[in-house]
């Protein structure tokens, strides 16, 4: 039963360093085509959304 520990101690520490790239895809991916597609002016509801999901996750922007 010991070796399951540190699996789960493992695991716990690497979801803790998430890197800003890879966080918040679902809002990451919206964003951007919406950027492409309409221009950055246009899409301030989705950056906004995309930057409160970030904060979440505990990124400080």
């Amino acid at each position: 039963m010991g070796n399951s520990s540190p699996k789960v101690k493992e695991k716990h520490e690497a979801e803790k360093k998430l890197k800003p790239c890879c966080a918040c895809p679902e809002t990451k991916k919206v964003r951007d085509v919406c950027i492409i597609e309409k221009g950055e002016a246009n899409c301030g509801h989705l950056i906004e959304a995309h930057k409160a999901c970030m904060r979440y996750l505990g990124f400080n922007i």
